[in-house]
């Protein structure tokens, strides 16, 4: 018996393994990986529909439509050996949608499909809708010689028309070489020949329209997502209240829009409050040797935001594409023209864009707004409302921004990162709970978060930005703009240990007290030191910080900054040490 068990997982291990496989295979234009990925799990798939619905030919279309969205959506999925649950998940999600929606009429076979071309006659491959209908016609013979059953012809007559849709965005130069290469199978070389071009050139086009081709794919799953709202018959526009965030006066915009959520929920914090609890307030991050302006806003977004969310007493949803591995273009130094909306239509579009709408959809629909980032410079602001008619979202921040931004317009912002978040549910936590949790984040930044060529945080960024001043090749605005946020942060470090020795009364925290004052005092001197550093750099013009007397003055700045950093955090240790007992 336990043999067999034994040799069961085995073989479920082998199969995620090759499903795995089969995923990075298809991701990369593999068809047939794709295939084999649907006729290994649409029996299974087929049977998790009819459990939803015990109409057979209902539960044909909800498989029909679930296989076209995994095929569009394929490299949105995150880890390649789950496509198993991914895939019932988006059946799941397609069972909801067609049970709302009216009867569905019932399907013709893939033998119903005419073709323009003449069955018998030569393929056209100058012609798209010939080639699919050769390449139908085949598979459709092979279907019959194989298996009777009419569903598997049925979705690959669904691929082929969304893949005949997606090509009509290549020119006919294009196309032409595109289908020789996936269709006919010919080798560059042999393109080359046949078109009397260079292989290079050939290489070129492959390559422009694999591009092309992605960016139309996911500009289809936007238009089928939006027609599918209309279809649910969901609200055209949504506007929620304008969040108070976009007034508040801090240079972490993070923390800005995590305190934005919180106002659509039963749980209302203070600014401060926010800013120590998420651990803000402690943060620095330096970009060693020029201390460019990305370095306060170079963390793993998914991490710190959802870890300082949870601190607050909220669980997250997140969708995320980054593609910077260094520090972005300083958008104060940029030409305005990248600024502006005409740049971001020539920029690529994410590819997890259909799956950062809808969480934004839903998120309002239930009557919170979504943090986002980059939505008009590369900062945190928040997403308040939606008008599907129009494709906009209302999102603002604290910068000075408050407009209307083209759905298609997310993620294609200066440093073409897309990050979305959105509250889930609340928890249900104490104060005790809330500090302790708060402490955790922030001793943890201080002393354990990785520091690296590209960043350096907590307390190892004091090193490399003294080092930056010793070597004088300081880029002044990006060093200024770090100033101020570390500078601001500790300043709200200090009304964060002010409140809770103030208005945390209960005699549980009577014995951390004097260490939470002790705090409070250490991050005021900390904030005044950062005020005469902000003074000599001001932002935006930076002063002179490679001037070798005011470089020598900064160093013993930092210095004297860091030695009450240090102090600080053996009172934060301590406190954690009191209250866990």
């Amino acid at each position: 018996m336990q043999k067999e068990l034994f040799q069961s997982e085995m073989i479920e291990a082998r199969e995620e393994q090759e499903d795995s496989a089969l995923v990075e295979k298809a991701r990369n234009g593999d068809r047939e990986a794709f295939g084999e990925l649907v006729r290994r799990h649409r029996a299974k798939v087929y049977g998790y529909a009819r459990s939803f619905t015990k109409e057979p030919f209902l539960a044909e279309d909800i498989v029909q439509d679930a296989l076209i969205r995994a095929f569009l959506h394929l490299g949105t999925l995150v880890d390649s050996r789950r496509f198993l649950p991914w895939l019932h998940r988006i059946v799941r999600n397609q069972a909801y949608t067609r049970l709302k929606a009216a009867p569905q009429a019932k399907e013709q076979v893939f033998s119903s499909w005419h073709s323009p071309a003449e069955e018998e006659g030569e393929t056209d491959w100058q012609s798209l809708d010939s080639i699919l209908y050769r390449l139908g016609r085949q598979h459709a013979q092979s279907l019959r010689e194989q298996t009777a059953a009419p569903e598997e012809t049925l979705m690959r007559r669904e691929l082929l028309e969304t893949i005949m849709h997606m090509l009509r965005c290549l020119n006919p130069k294009e196309r032409r070489i595109f289908e020789s290469h996936f269709f006919d199978h010919l080798s560059p070389q042999e393109i080359a020949g046949v078109f009397g071009m260079s292989q290079a050139n050939v290489y070129q086009i492959l390559s422009r329209s694999r591009k092309k081709l992605l960016r139309e794919k996911i500009r289809l799953a936007v238009d089928q997502y939006v027609l599918n709202r209309k279809d649910e018959g969901l609200m055209n526009k949504v506007t929620l209240k304008k969040p108070e965030a976009f007034s508040q006066r801090v240079w972490t915009t993070a923390a800005a829009a995590m305190y934005g959520l919180t106002e659509y929920t039963e749980k209302r914090f203070s600014l401060p409050m926010v800013m120590g609890l998420t651990g803000h307030a402690f943060r620095i991050n330096v970009v060693p040797g020029e201390i460019h302006i990305a370095g306060p806003t170079m963390f793993d977004f998914d991490n710190v935001l959802s870890e300082g969310m949870r601190n607050l007493g909220f669980e997250v949803k997140v969708v995320q594409q980054h593609t910077q591995m260094a520090p972005g273009p300083n958008a104060n130094q940029a030409d305005p023209s990248l600024l502006t909306a005409a740049a971001r239509e020539k920029r690529k579009l994410p590819e997890v864009l259909p799956e950062a709408l809808s969480l934004i959809h839903d998120a309002i629909d239930r009557g919170h707004a979504v943090l986002s980032w980059d939505l008009f410079i590369p900062e945190f602001g928040l997403i308040y409302g939606y008008d599907t008619e129009t494709r906009q979202f209302q999102a603002g921040d604290n910068c000075g921004h408050d407009k209307p931004i083209a759905y298609d317009h997310l993620g294609r912002g200066l440093v073409e990162e897309l990050f979305v978040l959105a509250i889930d549910k609340q928890l249900d936590i104490d104060q005790k709970t809330m500090l302790a949790n708060a402490l955790r984040t922030i001793l943890h930044h201080y002393r354990q978060e990785t520091s690296g060529p590209a960043c350096a945080h907590g307390l190892a960024a004091y090193d490399a930005w003294r080092e930056a001043y010793l070597q004088k090749g300081i880029e002044p605005n990006g060093n200024a703009y770090t100033t101020a946020v570390v500078g601001d942060a500790r300043r709200h470090a200090s009304l964060f240990w002010k409140e809770i020795a103030e208005t945390w009364t209960d005699a549980q925290f009577d014995k951390i007290r004097p260490l939470v004052k002790d705090a409070g005092e250490l991050y005021t001197q900390i904030a005044d030191e950062y005020a005469t550093l902000a003074h000599r750099f001001p932002f935006p013009t930076g002063g002179n910080p490679n001037d070798p007397d005011e470089s020598r003055e900064a160093v013993q700045v930092l210095d004297r900054i860091k030695k009450l950093e240090e102090q600080a955090v053996a009172v934060l240790e301590q406190m954690q040490e009191k209250l866990s007992v």
